[in-house]
């Protein structure tokens, strides 16, 4: 039996967040108020290493897709029942896989998935540490925007491709 997901999706679900990140906070789109929300200045923005910071930021991004994967792929449920190991399986998980292996596998219904897994997962994240931070709630709506709209897209190239 084949995994619920082509792990090519896993680094192509990842690098999506990068590009999103690079549109979400650029001048044009919402980079000047997260700045000015953030208490983030051009001197801040230079001084780092961006090599490190942009590694970091793929390799987190891979590891939320290989945790959402799990939240739009129903499949991986399927899997989980029989142990992870479909070949100890009884033949009527593979009936079952023949029957079900394909049923919600489409972009739209990761985007759904996706969309709630940001929703009540990346804002109240967020929001609690924006809290404690005193940061605005044009921070944590900005912040958990970003998360909200890039667990979609994640989601929906998590789901569809197979």
């Amino acid at each position: 039996m084949e995994l619920p997901v082509n792990v090519l999706a896993i680094p192509v679900a990842a690098v999506a967040a990068l590009v999103i990140g690079a549109v979400w906070y650029s001048p044009k789109v919402f980079g000047n108020a997260w700045m000015k929300a953030s208490g983030m200045t051009e001197e801040k923005m230079k001084g780092g290493n961006m090599a490190l910071i942009f590694g970091l930021a793929l390799v987190f991004a891979a590891m939320l897709s290989i945790l959402l994967m799990q939240f739009t792929n129903h499949q991986w449920g399927a899997l989980g029942m029989v142990g992870g190991d479909p070949e100890n399986a009884k033949a009527s998980f593979e009936a079952f896989m023949a029957d079900y292996g394909e049923q919600h596998r489409s972009f739209g219904h990761g985007a759904l998935h996706g969309g709630i897994f940001g929703i009540l997962g990346a804002l109240p994240i967020i929001g609690t540490i924006a809290l404690f931070e005193r940061k605005s709630a044009k921070y944590i709506f900005i912040n958990s925007g970003f998360w909200i709209v890039t667990m979609i897209v994640m989601g929906g190239i998590l789901c569809a491709w197979h």
